[in-house]
C-alpha cells in the first residue's frame, strides 16, 4: 500500500506539473521572458528566492521532471557563477538521490528477483567498481540525468556512494551550465552551450575514471611487489607448476603462441584425472556394468550368466587403459610441442623466481615473467578418531593397493555420499563386494534435486549397496587383526567390520609445498584469485582445483586458457573467466548429468522458472535398448523457451547433455532444439521430445481455436 501511495503521489506531481503549464515556464524562452521579474524577486528577498529555487530544483530532479538543465542556467543568471554553482550542484545531487531512493524502494526488489541470473555479474561489478561506473556516466552529459538516477536505483550500489560520486561527477557539467547561465540573456539555444567540441571534451573527461583505475591498479601492484627485486631479464615467459589438466593446457597454449614455457611435475604427468580419478574410475565402472548386464541378460532375451572373474584382471585392464592414454600427456609429447618439461619439485622463491629440484637431485632456478599454479587437489581426510590405526584407502591409493587382489574386498565401507562415493559404491557392489556407504547428511548428492538424490539411493540399493544416511563416522578400531569402524545414528552406535575402507568425502586443493606461504598468499581453502585468475601478485595465476570453485577436469582445462592468455598477454587485454555454463556428470548407472541451475538452486536464489519434463520411458530407442529409466528435466524462464538449467537422468545422460550446453552457451532456446533434425532412433531424440513437451504446454490456444474454425469453414 505504501508503494501504491508513493506512485500515486508521483503521478499527481507529474500531472500537476503539466496541467498548470510549468513545463512551458521551464523553457529557455519562458525563463528569458521572465528574467527581469526573477531579478526583482532576488533583489527584494535573496535568501527566500535562493531557498525556493533550491527546493524547486530538488523537486524537479527528484520527480524526474523536464527542466533540470534550464534550472542550472537560471542558477547562474540569478546568483552568479560561484553561488549558482553551489546551489545547483547540491540541489541536483540531493534531487538525484531522492529519485535514486524512490526507484530503489519501488522497483529494485522485483527487478532483481525477475532478472537475478542476468544481474549476478552486474551486481558483483557494481559492488567492486560501482563508483567508477557512476563517475563515468556523470561526466558524460550524453546520458540523461533522470535515466541514470533510476537505473542506478535498481542496482546494489550504496546510497552514500551514489550521492557523493554524483556530487563530484556532475560538478564539471554543472559548472559549464552555470557559467553559461551568467550570460543567459545572450543565449538563443542550448546548442550555444553544448557544442561538439565540448561534448568531445566531456567524453575525454569521462575516460578519466578508467585511467584512474589503471593508475590505482598500477599503484597497488607496486605496493605488492615493493619488497621484491624484479629481475632485469627473464629465462622464461611462463613457468607452470603441475601437469594435470590445467597445467597441461596452460603450457600447451604458451608453447602454441611461441612463448618459452617450463612445465614442472613432481609425480605423474596427467595429474589426478588420468592416474587416480576420471580414467581409472570410469574403467572400473565399465567392467562393473558389463558384469551387471551379464547377470541380467534376460532383459535382452538371453540367459543370465553367473559372472566368475579374476579381480586382478579387472585392475590390470584399468592400468592398461591408463597406459594407453598416458602418451597423450607424456613428457615426450609436450617436449615435441615445444614445452620444456622438468620432472621435479617446484618452489616459488619470489614472484619471478622458481627453484626446481629435479628427480636426479639437481637444483636450478628460473626467472619467469609469469607463473601458473596448477597443483591440483588431494583427497580430504576427515578427523575420525583412530583412523590412522586402520588401513584406509582413498580414490588416489585404491588402484595400486587393490590391484594384486584376486577378489574385490568382501566387506567394503565407503565414507561419503558425493559423486565419488556413489560411483565407487555401485561399481564395487556390482563386482561382488558387500558395500556399506556411510553419509552423515540426510541424502546422497546433496547438490542435486531431492528426486535425483532419491533416485540415486534406489539405484545403489538395487545393486546391493547398504546406504546409511545420517550416520556419523565416530571412530576406527583394530582389534585382534579385525578392522572396524563405528558409526552413530540418532545416538545409537553400529559397528561395521571391513576388509577395506575407502574415504571419499571430497578433495582439497594442494596449497602447500611450493612456496605460496612464503609470498604471503593465503593457503587456506583455495588460492584467492580475481576474475582474471590472478593472485595478489598479478603475474602469479592459478587454475584448476587450486583455484576452485569447481573440481572438474573440464573446468580446469577451461580455466587454463584464461590463465595462460592473461599471463602472456594481460598487459594488452585481460579476459574474465566465464563460469556461466558449467556441465557435470555423476557416472553411476544410469548416469546423472546437469548444466545450469536445478529446481533446488532456483528456489534458493529466488529465480522464477517453469519445468518441462520428458520421461525417457517414452523414447523409442530407450525401449529397444531396455534402458527406459530416467528423465529429461528442463528449467526455463516463465513463458519463454530460454533455458536456465537441465538435469538428465538416464543411460548416456552425459552425452545427451552436450546439446543443452551448446544451446545455453550460445543463447539458443528450446524452439531451436525442436526445429533441429535428430536421427531416429537415437537417445538424442529425448532432447527434441523435451522441447516438444514445452511447445505443447505453450501452444497458442486462442489462435488454435480460430484455426479450428477456419478448417471447419473450409470443410463446409
Amino acid at each position: 500500500m505504501k508503494k501504491v501511495l508513493i506512485v500515486l503521489a508521483i503521478a499527481l506531481v507529474v500531472a500537476g506539473f503539466f496541467f498548470f503549464g510549468l513545463n512551458d515556464l521551464l523553457t529557455l524562452e519562458g525563463i528569458q521572458a521572465r528574467l527581469s521579474q526573477f531579478y526583482q524577486w532576488r533583489d527584494d528577498a535573496p535568501l527566500l528566492v535562493g531557498g525556493v529555487f533550491f527546493l524547486t530544483y530538488v523537486v524537479i530532479a527528484a520527480f524526474s521532471l523536464p527542466g533540470a538543465a534550464l534550472m542550472t542556467l537560471l542558477a547562474g543568471a540569478l546568483f552568479g557563477l560561484w553561488w549558482g554553482l553551489l546551489l545547483a550542484s547540491f540541489a541536483s545531487s540531493i534531487g538525484a538521490l531522492f529519485a535514486f531512493l524512490a526507484a530503489r524502494y519501488l522497483l529494485r526488489e522485483s527487478f532483481q528477483n525477475k532478472f537475478a541470473s542476468k544481474l549476478k555479474n552486474i551486481n558483483q561489478g557494481m559492488e567492486k567498481d560501482g563508483g567508477f561506473y557512476l563517475f563515468t556516466l556523470r561526466l558524460l552529459p550524453l546520458f540523461p540525468f533522470f535515466i541514470v538516477n533510476i537505473l542506478m536505483g535498481l542496482t546494489t550500489i550504496k546510497a552514500w556512494t551514489y550521492y557523493w560520486v554524483s556530487q563530484i561527477g556532475m560538478l564539471a557539467g554543472t559548472f559549464v551550465y552555470v557559467n553559461a547561465g551568467v550570460q543567459l540573456a545572450q543565449i538563443d539555444s542550448l546548442k550555444d552551450i553544448i557544442s561538439p567540441a565540448l561534448l568531445g571534451s566531456f567524453a575525454l573527461l569521462a575516460v578519466f575514471p578508467l585511467i584512474a583505475k589503471k593508475i590505482l591498479d598500477w599503484y597497488k601492484g607496486r605496493q605488492v611487489y615493493k619488497d621484491w627485486n624484479k629481475p632485469s631479464s627473464f629465462d622464461r615467459n611462463m613457468v607452470v607448476i603441475g601437469a594435470g589438466a590445467a597445467g597441461l593446457v596452460s603450457s600447451y597454449i604458451a608453447a602454441a603462441v611461441k612463448a618459452k614455457v617450463t612445465l614442472v611435475e613432481a609425480h605423474k604427468m596427467g595429474g589426478d584425472c588420468l592416474n587416480y580419478g576420471c580414467v581409472p574410475s570410469k574403467a572400473l565402472i565399465k567392467s562393473a556394468k558389463v558384469a551387471h548386464n551379464m547377470r541380467h541378460a534376460t532383459d535382452y532375451g538371453l540367459q543370465n550368466v553367473d559372472v566368475n572373474y579374476d579381480f586382478r584382471s579387472v585392475m590390470a585392464r584399468i592400468h592398461r587403459i591408463i597406459a594407453t592414454i598416458e602418451p597423450h600427456d607424456s613428457v615426450e609429447r609436450y617436449t615435441d610441442l615445444g614445452v620444456d618439461v622438468i620432472k621435479g619439485y617446484a618452489t616459488i622463491i619470489d614472484p619471478w623466481t622458481v627453484e626446481i629440484a629435479d628427480d636426479k637431485g639437481k637444483t636450478q632456478r628460473l626467472t619467469t615473467k609469469s607463473i601458473v599454479v596448477a597443483a591440483g587437489s588431494k583427497p580430504f581426510i576427515p578427523p575420525i578418531s583412530g583412523l590412522e590405526s586402520v588401513d584406509y584407502l582413498t580414490s588416489d591409493t585404491l588402484w595400486e593397493s587393490l590391484s594384486k587382489q584376486e577378489a574385490p574386498p568382501k566387506r567394503l565401507v565407503i565414507i561419503g555420499g558425493g559423486p565419488i562415493g556413489c560411483e565407487l559404491s555401485q561399481a564395487f557392489a556390482r563386482l561382488g563386494s558387500n558395500v556399506f556407504q556411510v553419509e552423515r547428511g540426510s541424502r546422497l548428492l546433496k547438490k542435486e534435486d531431492q528426486e535425483v538424490s532419491d533416485y540415486t539411493k534406489n539405484c545403489l540399493e538395487a545393486d546391493g549397496v547398504q546406504v546409511m544416511l545420517e550416520h556419523d563416522a565416530v571412530r576406527c578400531e583394530r582389534i585382534e587383526g579385525s578392522q572396524r569402524i563405528i558409526v552413530k545414528h540418532e545416538g545409537t552406535e553400529t559397528v561395521l567390520e571391513f576388509d577395506a575402507l575407502i574415504i571419499a568425502v571430497g578433495r582439497s586443493a594442494r596449497m602447500t609445498g611450493y612456496g605460496l606461504e612464503n609470498l604471503g598468499i593465503d593457503t587456506e581453502g583455495t588460492v584467492v584469485t580475481n576474475d582474471y585468475l590472478e593472485t595478489k601478485y598479478p603475474n602469479i595465476l592459478a587454475a584448476g582445483d587450486v583455484a576452485g570453485p569447481y573440481q572438474f577436469t573440464h573446468v580446469a582445462s577451461h580455466q587454463a586458457w584464461y590463465a595462460a592468455v592473461n599471463a602472456l598477454f594481460g598487459t594488452f587485454k585481460k579476459f574474465k573467466a566465464d563460469y556461466r555454463v558449467i556441465p557435470w556428470v555423476t557416472f553411476i548407472d544410469p548416469e546423472i548429468a546437469r548444466v545450469g541451475i536445478n529446481e533446488q538452486e532456483a528456489c534458493e536464489q529466488g529465480i522464477e522458472f517453469e519445468v518441462t519434463r520428458y520421461d525417457i520411458a517414452e523414447l523409442d530407442r530407450a525401449i529397444t535398448d531396455s534402458q527406459t529409466t530416467g528423465w529429461v528435466k528442463v528449467l526455463t524462464v516463465p513463458k519463454k523457451d530460454k533455458i536456465l538449467g537441465v538435469t538428465i537422468v538416464g543411460n548416456h545422460a552425459g552425452e545427451l547433455l552436450a546439446e543443452y550446453v551448446l544451446a545455453m552457451k550460445h543463447g539458443l532456446g528450446l524452439n531451436k532444439i525442436l526445429g533441429t533434425i535428430h536421427t531416429y532412433p537415437t537417445m538424442s531424440e529425448a532432447n527434441k521430445a523435451a522441447a516438444g513437451e514445452w511447445k505443447r504446454a505453450h501452444a497458442p490456444q486462442t489462435l488454435l481455436k480460430w484455426v479450428e474454425k477456419y478448417h471447419h469453414f473450409r470443410r463446409s
